[in-house]
Formats: structure tokens, C-alpha cells, sequence
């Protein structure tokens, strides 16, 4: 699988990095104190730890010799307060590090908890991120690794599906090609001409006319090569809604086309998912954006707990390392 790490190391612990980090690297080599500290890692809340291989992947080019690290798995369900990861090394082999690897763990494990909420929403159904949009772009395809590790079926992102280790993004055509084409028809057509044969042929049906009458026009231009039609209906015109799909539905079936499937899109949250779910909308894919993508983070935390041998904390934490049988260790 490609590695999530794609910066290089000084950016995480320069000018990414919490600037006093810095300042304590100078000022204890100063000093000339390294002493052997144990630090862990852990969140506010319960949710699905991601972000971890990352860390992980960061510690490995970070640390040397007899380090040692502790650690649970991306997807790994957790508890608020559980150590996700511990480090014994000399300070300065990390140190530096610790908002790099907070904030990995911070953004990703809230994007794939949001993730696994919509997923488990959906009952079975697949769900597909379509949230790449909604944050900055360096950063995008870290979002859709974690939705998928949340157990999104896949993302839009060339690069989010390579980093999640999927065959190929999710996605077929935007409203733009349709609306420089100038009719669904003829887009659907062209693009069934154009695209290569492993490429889904699944065609927005709601730039034009009504949803229903449009889906029929693609499905009998198309044909048995249509794979399924997407309703994006936006909130100006009322949204996709149950009754919409339960028509779509009934209208391909009635008109001989009961393999056409019908994917929905368009402002859904897991609360929206539901309700398809509970009414029995026959949908057989959502795409959903901006429920992962703007998830609150799970915020995490790190502590020393040990230095040099002797139990030391902050107060209001319990020193010593933690009993943490979870943990596993990988280096």
C-alpha cells in the first residue's frame, strides 16, 4: 500500500510543528538533557481510532536504535482516555513531532468515526466519500483514506483510493460536462463512448428535466450498458427525497430496466440515511460529503509518563506507563 507519510520529515517537525516544541529542543540541548522518556497517546472520546499508521510511518524514519513503540491499529474501535500509542525513546528522537502526530490521529479518527456512523446508518447499502471537495487539497485524499478505513466502499480521490489501497476511485461524470453538452442523453452517450470499459457507467439524471422521465431517456439510449443513475437533486428544487427514488424505481422497472441501479447524493448525513433506510428506498449506493468531511475531530492527547526510569506526569494524570493489553508492539 502507498505510504500516507508524503512530506518530509523537517516539515512535520519545523514548520508544522507547535513552534515551542522547537524552542524546548534548543533549550534542552542547551542543558544537555535526553533523557529516555515514555509518552502516550490518547483520546477525548470514544469513536474509530485512523490516523495511527501514519504516526507510525513518521516514527519510523524519527527514531533509531533500541526505540520502542506500542500501538493499535487504523479502523481499531476505542474508548475515550485509551492509549492508542505509546513511545519509549530519547526525547529529542521525537519530541518535536508531537503535533504532527496528534494531528493525525486528531482529524483522521474523527473523519472515519463520522465515516463508520454513516456506514452503520446505511445499513448494508455502500457508501461512497464524496467529501475531497470540502477540504483543502493536500489534504483531501488523507480525509478519503480515513473514510475508508471508517468503512466507506470507496472515494472519489485518485489519490485517497490509492492510499486506501482500493482498485480505483468512485465517480463517473460532474453536472459541468452535462451542462457544456447540453443535453443528459447526449452526454450519457458520449461518455459510454469515451470511457474505458472498466469505468462504471452511471449518469446524472437532474441537471435538466424531472428525474424520472430523464433516467428513462438514458436508460434506453444506453442500455444494458447502464450501470445505474445518480440523483443529486439540490435543496432549491426540494432534494432527493423517498418518494423520488420509490418513483425512479418504478418507473425503470415498469419500463424494463430492473438492473439500473440508483445511486443518491446530494447534502446527505447519517440522520438522512436513515430515513431512506427506514422508509425502504430502494437505493443501492450513497455518496456522501460533508458528514465525514467536516466531522469534529476526536481529539487526542499525549503525555510523558516516565522519565528515565522514574514515574513523572502533569497533574491531574496518573504517572507511571498505563496497563494497556490492546496495544501491540511494532518496534
Amino acid at each position: 500500500m502507498t505510504p500516507l507519510l508524503r512530506d518530509p520529515l523537517d516539515y512535520y517537525g519545523g514548520p508544522a510543528s507547535d513552534v515551542y516544541f522547537q524552542r524546548a529542543a534548543q533549550t534542552l540541548a542547551g542543558l544537555g538533557l535526553d533523557p529516555q522518556v515514555t509518552m502516550e497517546f490518547f483520546g477525548d472520546r470514544a469513536g474509530v481510532l485512523c490516523g495511527v499508521k501514519e504516526a507510525l510511518e513518521l516514527l519510523g524514519e524519527a527514531l533509531s536504535g533500541t526505540d520502542e513503540v506500542w500501538a493499535l491499529e487504523d479502523g481499531d474501535p476505542i474508548s475515550a482516555q485509551e492509549v492508542v500509542l505509546k513511545v519509549r525513546a530519547p526525547y529529542s528522537h521525537f519530541g518535536r513531532y508531537e503535533t504532527a502526530l496528534l494531528g493525525m490521529m486528531t482529524s483522521c479518527s474523527g473523519w472515519a468515526t463520522a465515516a463508520r456512523e454513516v456506514v452503520e446508518a446505511a445499513a448494508g447499502t455502500r457508501v461512497i466519500s464524496f467529501g475531497a471537495r470540502h477540504v483543502h487539497p493536500r489534504i483531501g485524499p488523507i480525509m478519503e483514506y480515513a473514510a475508508v478505513v471508517g468503512g466507506c466502499a470507496g472515494c472519489a480521490t485518485p489519490l485517497g483510493a490509492e492510499l486506501a489501497g482500493l482498485r480505483a476511485p468512485s465517480g463517473t461524470m460532474p453536472h459541468a460536462m452535462i451542462l457544456i453538452i447540453g443535453d443528459t442523453v447526449e452526454a450519457a452517450v458520449a461518455f459510454d463512448g469515451y470511457m474505458p470499459e472498466d469505468v462504471l457507467r452511471i449518469v446524472l439524471v437532474d441537471t435538466f428535466k424531472d428525474e424520472a422521465e430523464e433516467s428513462l431517456r438514458v436508460a434506453r439510449a444506453v442500455g444494458e450498458r447502464l450501470r445505474g443513475v445518480r440523483l443529486d437533486t439540490p435543496k432549491e428544487r426540494g432534494g432527493v427525497t423517498v418518494a423520488l427514488v420509490k418513483e425512479v424505481r418504478a418507473r425503470l422497472d415498469q419500463a424494463g430496466h430492473p438492473d439500473v441501479g440508483i445511486f443518491v447524493s446530494g447534502g446527505l448525513t447519517a440522520e438522512r440515511v436513515r430515513e431512506f433506510v427506514a422508509a425502504g428506498a430502494p437505493i443501492d449506493s450513497f455518496g456522501v460529503g460533508m458528514a465525514i468531511s467536516s466531522a469534529p475531530p476526536l481529539g487526542f492527547t499525549a503525555d510523558i509518563k516516565e522519565v528515565d526510569g522514574e514515574w513523572r506526569t502533569k497533574r491531574g494524570r496518573i504517572p507511571g506507563p498505563t496497563s494497556s493489553p490492546r496495544l501491540r508492539k511494532v518496534r
